[in-house]
């Protein structure tokens, strides 16, 4: 049995990766990590030029990145992003589900509309991706590393108001315990990472009613009621997620990592 010097498990050099919802907070936390390991990182979101403008920020760094316009949701549009990506680069090793989307609507005002929209983004997107990349994982039969962001909600409500988004990321880690069964024999892990309260642009306008934002791409630390004293920031979601699709995990599958500063332990 050949071992991996220390120096190479963290190396994705050669390896192609997507990332759904990659143009910023979390997904641009996951994107860059990659990068930096050396990966081809494809940039997938629903709006081409934030996800070009993110891809260039990696480029300008040394690293390889492209910028993709996809949503997740309709199928068609998943095949072509399949099909570019293998047109451009051959092959597709790793597959990060980041996009996702929270809107906040307590169960008396949510309508069939408001349930289906997140259900499509957050459940049927991840459903999606995950099939098309994992029929070329298996095609190519060198394995793959298919990594889905969930949340704490899927183990444990955070809040009145996403029940919609609550049933979705139980969905989420459902799915991906019996995919990663599935797939086992093929050499594809697939494995999720449950972050708690993460501080991204998302959630900054959220908790001020959409009055501020922020563009940070690396925030500073604010404080939060948990046990480790803050908010998590995208790199703290960005690190679990490069060990996962690196050597480091390589007899992990059907798992979920939460990384939430301690949060569930209240």
């Amino acid at each position: 049995m050949q071992i991996t010097s220390h120096a190479g498990l963290l190396d994705l050099s050669g390896k192609v990766a997507i990332v759904t919802g990659g143009a910023a907070g979390i997904g641009f936390g996951i994107a860059y990590r990659l990068a930096e390991a050396g990966a081809r990182v494809v940039i997938a979101g629903r709006r081409l030029e934030e996800a070009q403008k993110t891809a260039e920020e990696l480029i300008a760094k040394g690293w390889e990145a492209t910028g993709a316009s996809t949503d997740v949701s309709k199928e068609d549009e998943v095949q072509e992003l399949v099909k570019d990506v293998l047109d451009q680069y051959g092959h597709i090793d790793i597959l990060v589900n980041n996009a996702g989307i929270f809107p906040f609507n307590p169960l008396a005002s949510m309508t069939s509309a408001d349930f289906d929209k997140v259900i499509a983004t957050n459940l049927r997107g991840v459903f999606l991706m995950t099939k098309y990349v994992s029929e070329e994982m298996k095609k190519r039969g060198q394995g793959g590393k298919i990594i889905n962001i969930t949340s704490i909600d899927s183990l444990h409500p955070s809040s009145v108001g996403l029940a919609h988004y609550d049933a979705s990321k139980h969905g989420v880690f459902g799915f991906m315990k019996n995919v990663a069964l599935e797939l086992a024999k093929d050499n594809i892990t697939v494995t999720s990472v449950a972050p708690g309260g993460i501080l991204t642009p998302g959630v900054v306008s959220m908790q001020s009613g959409g009055k501020q934002n922020t563009t940070e791409r690396f925030p500073e630390y604010q404080k939060m009621d948990v046990p480790m004293g803050r908010m998590g920031v995208p790199d703290d979601i960005g690190k679990v997620v490069l060990f996962l699709a690196s050597d480091m995990s390589s007899y992990m599958t059907g798992v979920q990592i939460v990384v939430d500063g301690g949060y569930l332990l209240n």
